[in-house]
C-alpha cells in the first residue's frame, strides 16, 4: 500500500510572514537575455509559494518552459534559476517534473496527467528489477514519492538499466516513512521506495536513458537551480554590505564566482542549441562543477561576511542556506572531477584549452 504522508508542514510563505520577512522578494535571475525569468511566473500567475503549489503548477510550467536543445535552452535555465532564487524547495519540486516531460518528449512518448518525479539514483544494497513489466525491489533517493502522481524510474533488466513510467498511487508502491532527517529541504522528503510487483511501462530501449544527450542537459538544469539559490544568498550580502571593506571584498569575490557560474550556464545553453557538443557528458561535468564551486564559495563568503546573525535571526536566509547546502551535494565533488579528468585524458587530441 502507498505510505501515509507525514503531517503537512506550515507553508514556507506563512513561516516567512511570521518571521517578518518579505514573502515575495524579486527572484528574477538572468543567465543570458533574462527573458526566461518571467516564464515561470507567467505560467501560473505567480511563482509557487510552497511545494504543494509547485506540484500543482508543474503541468503549466512544463507547457511554458522551452524544452532543452530546442533553441531556447538559456530561457529554460533562467526559469529554473529564478525558481531557485525564489525558493529552493519549489525549484526542487518543479525541476524533476520539467526533466520528466523533457525525457518523455525525447522518447516521443506522451506524458500522463499529474505531477512527475525522476528516480534514477542507485544505492548500496538496493536493487530495483524489472521483469515481465513489473517492478520489484527498493529504490533510494525518491523525492516526494508520497505526493507525486507518477515517476520515471530507472531499474535493472538483466545487466542493463531501463527507464520506466510508473503510477506511484497503485498498490505495490510504498514510500518508506521516517527516513528523511535532513535540516535542509525539509519539505522534500527523499527516502527510499519499495516496489512489490508494481506495473511499469518502459520508456525507450534498455540503456537509452543514460546514453541520450538529454541526460546531460537535465544535469545542467539542476545546476541552474543551484545557481539561482546562490544568487539569492548573495543578494543578502549585497543588501547588507554597506561600506565595510571586508564585506566589500567578500562581495567582489562573490560577484566573480557568480559571473563564472552564469557564463558557464550561458555557454552550455548556446552550445546545446547550436548542436556544438561532441561530448554531452563532458559539457555537463564542466558546467555543474563550475556552478557547484561558485555555490560553495558564495555560501562560505556570505557566511563569513555577515556572521551568525542572519543564520540565527533571518528565517528565510537561514532556510535558504540549509536548503542550498544540501541541494548542491547532488554534485559529486571530486568524484565528478575525476570523471571529467578521465574524459579529458581519453580525448587528448581535442585539447580543450
Amino acid at each position: 500500500m502507498h505510505a501515509h504522508a507525514d503531517p503537512a508542514p506550515i507553508p514556507r510563505s506563512a513561516a516567512v510572514e511570521a518571521a517578518g520577512a518579505d514573502p515575495s522578494p524579486t527572484a528574477a535571475v538572468t543567465i543570458d537575455r533574462g527573458t526566461g525569468a518571467a516564464l515561470a511566473a507567467d505560467a501560473s500567475g505567480a511563482l509557487p509559494s510552497d511545494v504543494a503549489a509547485a506540484l500543482a503548477a508543474g503541468p503549466a510550467l512544463a507547457a511554458a518552459v522551452p524544452l532543452p536543445a530546442a533553441g531556447a535552452t538559456a530561457e529554460r535555465l533562467e526559469a529554473l534559476a529564478t525558481l531557485g532564487a525564489h525558493d529552493l524547495e519549489v525549484a526542487r519540486a518543479v525541476e524533476p517534473h520539467l526533466d520528466a516531460i523533457a525525457i518523455l518528449a525525447e522518447a516521443g512518448v506522451e506524458p500522463r496527467p499529474g505531477a512527475y518525479g525522476v528516480f534514477a539514483a542507485e544505492g548500496p544494497g538496493m536493487r530495483l528489477e524489472l521483469e515481465g513489466g513489473r517492478l520489484t525491489g527498493e529504490k533510494p533517493w525518491c523525492s516526494l514519492a508520497d505526493r507525486l502522481d507518477r515517476a520515471l524510474v530507472s531499474a535493472w533488466q538483466g545487466d542493463e538499466r531501463v527507464l520506466v513510467d510508473v503510477d506511484l498511487q497503485q498498490p505495490g508502491v510504498e514510500a518508506v516513512a521516517g527516513a528523511w532527517h535532513a535540516r535542509g529541504l525539509t519539505g522534500i522528503p527523499s527516502g527510499p521506495v519499495r516496489f512489490d510487483g508494481a506495473a511499469a511501462t518502459p520508456v525507450g530501449e534498455p540503456g537509452w536513458y543514460l546514453r541520450r544527450p538529454g541526460f546531460a542537459w537535465g544535469g545542467i538544469g539542476v545546476a541552474a537551480c543551484w545557481h539561482g539559490g546562490a544568487v539569492a544568498v548573495a543578494r543578502r550580502l549585497l543588501d547588507g554590505a554597506g561600506d565595510a571593506p571586508l564585506r566589500l571584498a567578500h562581495l567582489g569575490a562573490v560577484d566573480e564566482a557568480l559571473t563564472a557560474s552564469r557564463l558557464a550556464l550561458a555557454d552550455a545553453a548556446r552550445r546545446i542549441d547550436a548542436g556544438d557538443v561532441d561530448d554531452p557528458g563532458m559539457l555537463a561535468l564542466r558546467a555543474r562543477g563550475i556552478v557547484a564551486r561558485a555555490v560553495e564559495e558564495v555560501l562560505a563568503r556570505v557566511g563569513r561576511a555577515l556572521g551568525p546573525g542572519p543564520l540565527a535571526l533571518d528565517a528565510e536566509h537561514a532556510r535558504r542556506v540549509a536548503d542550498l547546502q544540501l541541494y548542491v551535494r547532488q554534485h559529486h565533488a571530486e568524484r565528478d572531477q575525476a570523471s571529467l579528468g578521465a574524459a579529458l585524458v581519453a580525448d587528448r587530441a581535442g585539447r580543450p584549452w
